[in-house]
């Protein structure tokens, strides 16, 4: 299962707004031990664990939306939509507050 989120950024301020998720995440669902990994300036691999089983998922920033996908383990399968929602719902306030500037680190629009 893949979830789009568009965006009208660039890619390094796409991928910043992806990197304030996941530690907003990481901060919230301590327990669950999330990881990301940049494998490249436009791929993550993020995963997380939920009673010893591990999730995985992606994230590949793509101009003007980022996709995300997961790969679930049977047993979690009923679950894979509710865990992809909270993963998307993050993404989403961070490209949001991106779009609007708000991001530290975010580098001012030129005029």
């Amino acid at each position: 299962m893949e979830h789009v989120v568009p965006h009208t950024l660039d890619i390094p301020t796409a991928k910043l707004a992806a990197d304030k998720a996941y530690e907003s995440y990481r901060e919230r669902f301590a327990e669950y031990n999330p990881t990301a990994t940049w494998t490249s300036d436009t791929h993550c691999d993020v995963a997380f664990t939920v009673k010893k089983i591990t999730v995985e998922a992606s994230l590949d920033l793509q101009p003007g939306k980022i996709v995300m996908g997961m790969e679930v383990p049977l047993l979690f399968r009923p679950f894979k939509k509710l865990a992809l929602g909270y993963v998307k719902d993050e993404v989403e306030k961070w490209i949001s507050k991106a779009e609007r500037g708000e991001l530290e680190g975010q580098e001012a629009p030129a005029e």
